[in-house]
């Protein structure tokens, strides 16, 4: 059964300018629970006229206001939001499992309670980042010159966010953007629309965010988010989601020679070498490949096992699958919830077929639940002797299906990781530290994760290599994504 109203943050307005509003043209579009298919209710559906508005919005507010010059209103600002979210975590706790489909185990980690430290840790960057640093002076023909290097807010930044973690996302890109003093016009996705336009009431009603620094449009129409990539008065853009789709903002941005930095899609290895604990790397592999129906960039998709020990790990990874409990994410003890709709759900279905058809091993899972008729769920999937060159092996699929694939040297290991055209994330398992080091150390992927080593706080940076993105989010590296570079010289 859908989430009660009453239990819900819903937001069905725009945020532009300052003002909560419907959406110019009167329009809505139905916002949809993943797991029973019902309509929770509905989301205003921005058009063109609404984006340009947020986006002269945010031009206003960045040139003629004091935002960009006052650090600290910002860091007061960012922490003033932090307090409403507090304030309201369990309606908007019970918004994403209704909007999203997440369970418990998701929105304990970065769907939402660990995504809010985001918000301090800008706030705290907003107040000791080193502004201006002194490059010295030096003698040029004659001439000597004191040198300041100054960074300056980029101007108006796009988020344009996905459905997946849609809070922990917004926060991450929202956070930085507005502690480095840019303004922010964000664009949800139109599967989660509430949880970004409930952060537009937030910051109207419960912080002094000046208007026009932060707007929110939602939309059913992607040639809306468009806009933000080709108009000129938007200086960077914000991009996580499918490598396809950051392929063309980055393709329109170039034309205004935009900044653009991208967190895009994932194929990563879990490592399991013969020295390895293989009860703790079973689960440890299972759990993070189905949390969240496994719709997640950084998630470990493809489980390398070395050979002597690889028909022993499929029997203790086969048997931990058993015992997930998936369906309704309301239920805490439920660990997998649902696809984000229909059109994912068979995606990933069609995936599974097309393993089957290369010849993978199908130990468990594939295809839909016989007793969950409603909801867009798919089966915890696990395939054995994948084909490293196969469509599975080398595709992001996001949904809950781990490729096993079995290897015999460590440079094989190396060599099938580092075979794809993503670089996101991996693990690397083995008693030996220093090996399992050595290995992590040569897998091309902005993230890597030894021997149960988390890497997630707000103060590390994320992103990829390779077609897995460009910039960081998080940690000082990504506040810096949203500055420029000044030098200043002076003559002695």
């Amino acid at each position: 059964m859908a989430e009660s109203p009453e239990a819900m943050m819903i937001e069905e307005r725009l945020y532009i300018g300052g003002t909560l509003r419907p959406a110019s043209g009167g329009q809505t579009f139905e916002n949809i629970d993943p797991a029973t298919e019902e309509v929770l209710g509905v989301a205003a559906d921005g058009d063109a006229v609404d984006m340009q508005e947020a986006i002269g919005a945010a031009r206003m507010a960045f040139d003629a206001g004091e935002w960009s010059n006052d650090h600290a209103l910002r860091a007061r600002c960012l922490r003033q939001l932090h307090a409403a979210l507090q304030k309201h975590a369990s309606e908007i706790r019970a918004t994403l499992r209704a909007e999203v489909g997440a369970c418990e185990v998701s929105l304990a980690s970065a769907m939402f309670d660990m995504a809010l430290g985001i918000l301090p840790y800008s706030a705290h960057l907003a107040e000791t980042f080193e502004w201006e640093s002194d490059l010295g002076t030096a003698e040029e023909w004659g001439m000597p010159s004191k040198r300041t290097l100054i960074r300056e807010p980029t101007g108006v930044a796009a988020c344009i966010t996905p459905w997946n973690v849609p809070m922990q996302v917004n926060l991450a890109k929202i956070g930085p953007a507005l502690a480095a003093g840019c303004t922010v016009v964000l664009k949800p996705a139109p599967d989660t629309p509430w949880t970004g336009a409930l952060l537009g009431r937030l910051v109207a009603e419960e912080t002094d965010i000046p208007p026009g620094v932060f707007n929110v449009v939602t939309t059913s129409d992607n040639a809306v988010a468009q806009i933000l990539a080709e108009d000129p008065r938007v200086d960077v853009i914000s991009f996580t989601g499918s490598t396809q789709v950051g392929r063309l903002l980055m393709s329109l941005g170039s034309e205004t020679i935009k900044r653009v930095f991208l967190e895009l899609g994932g194929k990563s290895s879990y490592i399991v070498c013969d020295d390895a604990n293989l009860d703790a790397h079973a689960i440890g592999c299972a759990f993070q490949a189905t949390v969240q129906a496994g719709q997640g960039c950084s998630i470990n998709t493809r489980l390398l096992v070395q050979r002597p020990v690889y028909e022993e790990m499929i029997e203790k990874v086969t048997a931990f699958y058993q015992t997930i409990q998936y369906g309704d994410p309301r239920d805490p003890k439920t660990h997998m919830g649902p696809l984000i709709n229909a059109k994912q759900r068979d995606r990933v279905l069609a995936y599974i077929e097309k393993g089957k058809a290369e010849g993978a091993r199908l130990l468990i899972g594939g295809g839909r639940p016989a007793h969950l008729p409603r909801g867009y769920f798919v089966e915890p999937t696990v395939f054995a002797d994948v084909d490293p060159q196969s469509t599975i092996a080398l595709e992001e699929i996001f949904g809950p299906v781990l490729c096993m694939i079995p290897f015999d040297t460590d440079e094989e290991a190396i060599e099938i990781a580092n075979n794809t055209i993503y670089g996101l994330a991996g693990t690397v398992a083995s008693e030996d530290v220093d090996r399992a080091r050595g290995i992590a150390r040569r897998i091309r992927s902005g993230v890597m994760n030894v021997n149960g080593g988390i890497y997630y706080n707000p103060a590390v940076p994320f992103g990829g290599f390779k077609q897995s993105g460009l910039g960081r989010e998080m940690g000082e590296l990504g506040f810096e994504e949203y500055t420029e570079v000044k030098v200043l010289c002076e003559d002695l």
